[in-house]
């Protein structure tokens, strides 16, 4: 161990839509984490590790906080608020560009059984005109004390080097947990999987996103510059099958093109993607469906 090297772990929580995927991203430097503007997009806890010098942070982004209307949705509000138990530092991310409600109080009374350090980050700062920001502090600022409050815009960046500044202050002094190099522990195959759903999300209409879970059947190097993925999407009913194949098979061939562009960036090679759509019915309501796709407890 480094000494005077600094180690730990930050936990991203916040409602759905907070922002948080797209802070992972801008704060590692590379997607990692899928990105959409309908909420509910991330389903499992993600690892983002950044290695400077004199520290390394790991921070996991966690699903939405919401009220779970299926097993899906308990589990992943179960991940999400068990993480609270496994850091040294939270960051609160609420979105500034929307009033205190009901989710929030839910989620600040479920912060007020911890001890843990919390920065608030109020994300989207972009969309505030500067009179309404002070106003918004000052309302966060009489519900609870706050380790620091930080307005950010995890689309531009703007304030998150300062907020990295003031978090490694209450980090332990420890080991190095990763790889200098290493960026996240998903797995090649949940980030290949993850991105089709995004480009899933991106393309179908409202009631589709929320039924869909990808998993990818096979990955194999076909030649020098050539990989060939296998991917099989799922969805609940036949009529939500009808809609991702589209007429003619056009929705289908929509969401393998962007895909398949996404891959050859983030994967550095020529992609060949097959895609097939199945129907599981009510599998965001069975346990065994759901572990089977791939999502944690």
């Amino acid at each position: 161990m480094k000494k005077g090297f600094k180690s730990g772990f930050v936990a991203l929580i916040g409602r759905p839509n907070a922002g948080k995927s797209t802070f992972l991203n801008k704060m590692i430097g590379r997607k990692i984490a899928i990105i959409s503007d309908k909420p509910q997009t991330t389903r499992n806890k993600i690892v983002g590790v950044l290695t400077e010098a004199q520290f390394q942070v790991v921070f996991l982004d966690t699903p939405g906080i919401h009220k779970p209307l299926d097993q899906l949705g308990k589990i992943m509000v179960s991940t999400a608020l068990t993480t609270l138990r496994e850091v040294d530092v939270i960051y609160y991310l609420v979105d500034a560009s929307v009033p205190f409600g009901s989710g929030e109080a839910f989620i600040m009374e479920r912060l007020s059984k911890v001890d843990t350090p919390i920065f608030l980050l109020l994300n989207k700062i972009d969309r505030l005109k500067k009179p309404d920001l002070l106003p918004l502090i000052d309302v966060y600022r009489r519900k609870r004390e706050w380790t620091g409050i930080v307005p950010i815009s995890a689309l531009t960046g703007e304030n998150m080097g300062s907020l990295l500044d003031s978090t490694v202050a209450y980090l332990p002094e420890g080991p190095q947990y990763y790889p200098s190099d290493m960026l996240t522990d998903q797995p090649e195959r949940i980030l290949v999987a993850e991105l089709i759903r995004e480009k899933i999300l991106w393309a179908t209409r409202e009631e589709i996103p929320y039924s869909v879970a990808v998993t990818v059947e096979m990955m194999e190097q076909r030649s020098a510059h050539l990989l060939y993925i296998g991917a099989t999407i799922f969805v609940e009913r036949s009529s939500q099958k009808a809609i991702i194949i589209g007429k003619n098979g056009e929705m289908l061939k929509t969401i393998g093109t962007l895909a398949r562009g996404e891959l050859e960036g983030l994967l550095g090679n020529k992609v060949f993607l097959e895609l097939w759509v199945k129907v599981k019915t009510n599998w965001r309501n069975s346990k065994r469906s759901i572990h089977a796709l791939g999502y944690q407890n």
